[in-house]
């Protein structure tokens, strides 16, 4: 749609900080505090991701700190305790990673996050380079576009496609991004239909529609 930062590629951010699967335990912590980020890509050759190592990663080695040290090798492999003993980024990370592709839609983006409970996602091309890495916060970003967008999008977008004949009888509003729909249209067939689609608009927070068929007695009202 027109406007709409509707992939990942429009929000996420091509920046990434790194780590190889050499990479110290405690160079690991450093750098998520320097960056104030929580989970790291691990990188090998090129760029390719080969896992993603993340504070609850990490957390095994303070929660464990008590256990026998030989239980470490003996359970390697076996979840968190196994990652108490880790003490480098091939060691602790969580393997195959979880990432998604730039031309996916934020809609996709934020049902890995939620299904695999995670708060960033490596973003790859079609051979696993990393390309940037898009977190929750970049999908919420679609939420700050202004009323002034949301309401052209929805006209232009859904009302004048849909109801080409009753669009200058359709008001379309948006504020803090709720956006009403109100008037007449010579037939509700298509109202759900405008309902949703204006609701897939990236931006919206919620629709209310006030679409009524014009009276075929009276006739079109102005």
């Amino acid at each position: 749609m027109h406007g709409s930062p509707h992939i990942v590629s429009d929000v996420m951010t091509p920046t990434v900080v790194a780590v190889g699967r050499d990479a110290p335990f405690k160079d690991i912590v450093k750098l998520m505090e320097q960056w104030k980020v929580s989970a790291l890509p691990v990188l090998e050759g090129e760029g390719r991701v080969v896992g993603v190592v993340s504070e609850a990663d990490l957390l095994p080695k303070e929660e464990f700190r008590d256990s026998d040290p030989d239980r470490f090798t003996q359970l390697r492999g076996l979840s968190d305790l196994a990652k108490a003993g880790g003490l480098t980024a091939e060691e602790l990370m969580s393997t195959p990673a979880v990432t998604v592709h730039a031309d996916a839609t934020l809609a996709e983006a934020a049902r890995i996050m939620a299904r695999r409970k995670i708060k960033r996602l490596p973003v790859v091309n079609e051979v696993g380079m990393l390309e940037g890495v898009v977190s929750r916060a970049d999908l919420l970003k679609v939420f700050l576009r202004e009323d002034e967008d949301l309401t052209e999008e929805v006209r232009h977008e859904v009302i004048d496609h849909l109801f080409p004949l009753s669009a200058d009888h359709i008001q379309v509003e948006a504020s803090e991004g709720v956006v009403t729909l109100t008037g007449w249209v010579e037939s509700t067939a298509l109202v759900p239909v405008a309902e949703r689609l204006a609701r897939a608009v990236e931006g919206v927070v919620d629709v209310r529609c006030r679409l009524a068929q014009a009276s075929v007695t009276s006739g079109p009202r102005t």
